[in-house]
């Protein structure tokens, strides 16, 4: 595959796949493309950065070793662009990554999972902090603490997946409460 990943991952309708399937392929045939695939992130093109994070997801659920050295750059460039995808991405990535995440990586996740659930709208990016941070909160009192509060008031929410996942969420760590 000579094309770079970025044209690769360009064109085609904004909601499909387009050809990501051959880029996750690409990296997993040669492991050494993972950096290039990461820096596709930097593309100006929203799509290309849409299947980066569709991407990811794969190549990580394939080998999840692959993406332990990008671990600060999720948390410092991905973290603060400005996208729905990337951002729903980011607690599905944390989650595979959390066993190999230094303390302050773990802190650092969180923090930007918590801003997320608290100032996002996109239904993806509420459902994937949820479920993120509840599974974290059952062995984390601080966290479930702050949490409770945003999972009640999410339970109002109009979007019936939001609702019914801090729904479930809330009932979990409200089981677990001593």
């Amino acid at each position: 595959m000579s094309e770079s990943f970025e044209a690769i991952l360009t064109g085609g309708h904004p909601n499909s796949l387009g050809r990501t399937l051959d880029v996750v392929e690409a990296v997993l045939s040669d492991t050494k493309r993972v950096e290039e695939l990461f820096n596709c992130y930097q593309s100006a093109d929203e799509v290309v950065r849409l299947r980066v994070s569709n991407a990811l997801r794969r190549v990580q659920a394939e080998q999840p070793d692959l993406l332990i050295p990008f671990t600060d750059r999720l948390l410092n460039e991905i973290a603060n662009l400005d996208q729905a995808s990337a951002q729903w991405t980011l607690p599905k990535l944390f989650t595979g990554l959390h066993a190999t995440m230094t303390a302050q990586q773990k802190d650092q996740a969180i923090q930007i999972v918590k801003r997320n659930l608290e100032h996002h709208s996109d239904w993806i990016v509420l459902n994937n902090s949820i479920e993120y941070l509840a599974d974290l909160a059952e062995q984390d009192e601080r966290l479930k603490t702050w949490l409770l509060p945003h999972l009640n008031r999410l339970t109002q929410e109009v979007r019936k997946s939001v609702k019914a996942r801090a729904s479930k969420a809330l009932n979990k760590l409200q089981k677990t409460s001593g």
